[in-house]
């Protein structure tokens, strides 16, 4: 069994970031190794770090023991997430009530701020427990997809094996592949090895 690598970095166990959409980049913290789904949050570290990486964390921290409550929450909102977005896709209203419960949990207010130079800016300030200040974010991000997104823009990855989604920016909006250089290569090459072994 072949296996499939669907990260476009280095390290395979690393989180892919190929969605160009938060909400899509959070349902592909699951993806497909040979017939296997694989969960790439095995712990509240792989979520905090997840959340780093798409640039969500400020300064914030969190206890040790809010870990395993940010571990399941961030799964069950990926859950609801992809259930949500596979529902819109098939032209069905699914039940908003779920996600609406992660928003009302993410209280944040309007703060003014100065620079170094004394340039004020107006930012939000998140209100809520750790958890919530976290994947509130994420949250939000879900609810704009479905409320604002484009349907046909909102895209699963061409190759067979892979499940990973994305949303298609290109100008001619005929993105097939997570990546081209792991889907879209592998596609190439397997098409290829036909070509040559019909030939």
């Amino acid at each position: 069994m072949e296996k499939t690598e669907t990260s476009t970095s280095n390290n395979p166990g690393e989180i892919p970031m190929v969605g160009d959409h938060l909400a899509l980049d959070l349902l592909n913290t699951e993806m497909r190794v040979g017939n296997e789904s694989v969960d790439l949050w095995r712990s509240g570290e792989d979520v905090h770090a997840w959340l780093e990486r798409c640039g969500l964390l400020a300064s914030a921290s969190i206890a040790a023991a809010e870990k395993q409550t940010l571990l399941r929450q961030a799964r069950e909102l990926r859950a609801l997430a992809r259930q949500l977005i596979e529902q819109w896709k098939n032209g069905q209203m699914g039940d908003v009530q779920p996600l609406n419960k992660f928003l009302d949990a993410y209280l944040s207010a309007p703060q003014v701020t100065s620079d170094d130079t004394g340039k004020l800016s107006l930012t939000r300030v998140a209100k809520a427990d750790p958890v919530a200040n976290l994947l509130g974010p994420v949250a939000e991000a879900v609810a704009q997809l479905l409320t604002d997104g484009e349907l046909e823009l909102v895209k699963k990855c061409a190759h067979p094996e892979c499940i990973l989604w994305f949303y298609d920016r290109t100008k001619s909006h005929k993105r097939r592949w997570c990546s081209m250089a792991s889907c879209g290569n592998r596609h190439k090459a397997a098409q290829f090895r036909k070509k040559v072994g019909t030939t």
